[in-house]
This record gives C-alpha cells, sequence and structure tokens, in this order.
C-alpha cells in the first residue's frame, strides 16, 4: 500500500472516529438532567423569557435539526458560544490547547527518559538487585493516584522544602519562542528556567503512570529479543556488547514502545485532567472540568472534540513512524 492511500484510509478512519465522539457527546447532552438555560437564568425568571432563552439557544427545535446545527458548523471550526462566558468556544479551547500539549509532551518527555534506561538495566541484570529495584518502582508508579501524587509533591517540594510553586502557569512556550525570535535570548532563556520550574510537578505527577509502564515493556522486550538467534550471533563475532544492547536488541524493543507511547500520549491529553485542576494549570483539562461544574455544554462538548481529534492525530502520527523505525513494517495497516 503506498503512503499516500495508507493516509487517506487513516484519515477516514481518523474522522470516523471523531464523527462517533460528536454524536455521543451530543447525545449526553440530551439525556443529561438538567436545562441549559438554568444556567443563564435565575429559578424564578418569567416563564416567557425562559421561551425565549431556550429558543434563543435553539433548544426548541427538533432533535435532528438541533444535531445538523451542531455538526455543521465544526468542519469550518465554529464550535458554538459559551453558555456562561459568551466567548467562542473554539478560541477559549484553543488558548488552552498549548498549556494541554507542553504538559503532555513533558510528562512523555520525563518517562521516555526515565524509563527506557531503566527498563534495559532491568534486562540486562535479570533477577539482580537492579532488576528487583525497577520492579518495586514499577509497581509503585503504577499503583500510586496521580492526585494523590500531585498532592504529596505540593506538599513535600513546594510547601515544606519551596523548591517549586503550588500552581499556575508563569509562561509557556509559545512565549518563549516570541522572545526569542524577538531576539531577546536573555528574556528567553530566563522564560524558559520559570516554564521548566512550573511544569516540572505536573509532569513527574502526569508522567509517573506512564514511566512504570514503559519501564516494564523495554523491560519484557528487551528479554524478548536477546534469547534470539542473532543475539547470539552478534555476539559470537565479536561486536561490543553495547553495539549488540542498544544498536540492534533496543531498536528491535521500539516498535512496541512507540506505539505505547503514542497512544499513551493521545491519552495524556486527555487524561491531564486531574493533573490540570490539582496545579492549576490552565489546560484543556481545567477548561473541561470547570464547564462540566457549571453545565456549560457547548465548551464541554469543543473540549472532547478537541481532544478526540489529537488523539486521532497521534494515532495516525504513530502508525507513520513504524516504517521509518523498521523498514519490514510497510503501510498495509
Amino acid at each position: 500500500m503506498s503512503f499516500a492511500r495508507f493516509l487517506t484510509k487513516r484519515l477516514l478512519q481518523g474522522a470516523f472516529v471523531v464523527w462517533g465522539v460528536v454524536t455521543i457527546v451530543f447525545g449526553l447532552r440530551v439525556i443529561a438532567p438538567g436545562d441549559p438555560a438554568n444556567v443563564l437564568l435565575p429559578p424564578d425568571v418569567d416563564p416567557e423569557v425562559r421561551r425565549q432563552v431556550i429558543a434563543d439557544l435553539g433548544l426548541d427545535e427538533p432533535l435532528h435539526v438541533q444535531y445538523w446545527e451542531f455538526i455543521s458548523g465544526i468542519p469550518v471550526g465554529d464550535l458554538g458560544t459559551s453558555l456562561t462566558t459568551g466567548t467562542e468556544v473554539t478560541s477559549r479551547v484553543a488558548r488552552s490547547i498549548p498549556a494541554t500539549l507542553e504538559l503532555a509532551v513533558a510528562a512523555t518527555v520525563v518517562a521516555v527518559i526515565i524509563a527506557i534506561p531503566l527498563g534495559v538495566v532491568s534486562a540486562t541484570n535479570r533477577h539482580e538487585a537492579p532488576d528487583y529495584g525497577a520492579t518495586l518502582f514499577s509497581l509503585a508508579g503504577i499503583s500510586t493516584p496521580n492526585f494523590w501524587l500531585g498532592v504529596m509533591l505540593i506538599i513535600i517540594l513546594s510547601v515544606q522544602l519551596n523548591l517549586f510553586p503550588t500552581s499556575q502557569r508563569a509562561i509557556g512556550i509559545p512565549a518563549v519562542f516570541e522572545l526569542l525570535f524577538a531576539g531577546q535570548l536573555e528574556a528567553a532563556g530566563e522564560g524558559l528556567v520559570t516554564w521548566l520550574w512550573y511544569i516540572t510537578l505536573p509532569a513527574i505527577t502526569l508522567g509517573t503512570y506512564f514511566t512504570a509502564l514503559i519501564t516494564r515493556l523495554t523491560r519484557s522486550g528487551m528479554l524478548d529479543e536477546l534469547g534470539k538467534t542473532y543475539v547470539r550471533a552478534s555476539r559470537a563475532k565479536g561486536l561490543p556488547e553495547s553495539l549488540v544492547r542498544y544498536r540492534h536488541v533496543l531498536r528491535n524493543t521500539l516498535i512496541p514502545i512507540i506505539t505505547v507511547v503514542g497512544l499513551q500520549l493521545g491519552t495524556l491529553i486527555g487524561g491531564a485532567v486531574i493533573t490540570e485542576f490539582v496545579f492549576d494549570w490552565p489546560g484543556l483539562g481545567q477548561v473541561l472540568i470547570n464547564s462540566i461544574n457549571s453545565r456549560d455544554w457547548p465548551m464541554v462538548q469543543g473540549s472532547l472534540i478537541v481532544i478526540s481529534v489529537g488523539f486521532v492525530v497521534v494515532n495516525i502520527v504513530v502508525d507513520t513512524l513504524y516504517s521509518y523505525v523498521n523498514p519490514r513494517v510497510g503501510f498495509d495497516g
């Protein structure tokens, strides 16, 4: 299968997934108890005023009409208007995307940097102290709830030791790049340090489970590859152990790791909700929780649609990377 056909197929599949998410979200709004008009109106409002507001929101239209009006605006970026603030959902969500992407990518980088070397050490020292230590670390990481870990990190490292800020995001990567392109190198460097200072605790909190997962996956993949014939042949030829271990064995282990990293990156984009809430990080998760609490359905719908699109895009990118990591994997998926 050519790359163009592969990409077309994946895009069509992704569009179908996004359509399914959109339909489910619309259905949840329909069956959810309560009236969106209550967000805008006090309980003792005149019934005529209530009917007028419902008509202005289009909630008195048949469901199929509401559904068509909802989905027809999505391809052109029209996700509706917030019930609580009156702002465009698209612009509000767009302002939150960089913060969520920064957190998800930072958590992934933290996980990969720690997990892959730890998994290699664990596999090459099987049934020894490093292996047992990595296993205990993985068990602790998988078993620890993110919200609890975040609170503990804030109490210990922020409140008691005053090493990191407790919350917020003082500066974002886009602002750092603006300073860099403007030639303000010193300010850009200070901004990057500040960004790292603020994102460290949220990234560790979000990436802990991911770190444990990749560690176990790397260990199992390395153990499987180390027992194969080509490894024994490479050693018999006198190749250095480091070359065998990292050039051949680890590279062949990367296929499942890339799969999990890609899938988890998409999951982190949507799963950062609790972490963003704990650290008051101004991303999509924060917007989503606030919108749910205020029953702002247009904002809830817009946030979920963007999250689903991000998940689909990440999966397409991961599928494309397969062939470059291992030439035996073509565009036949």
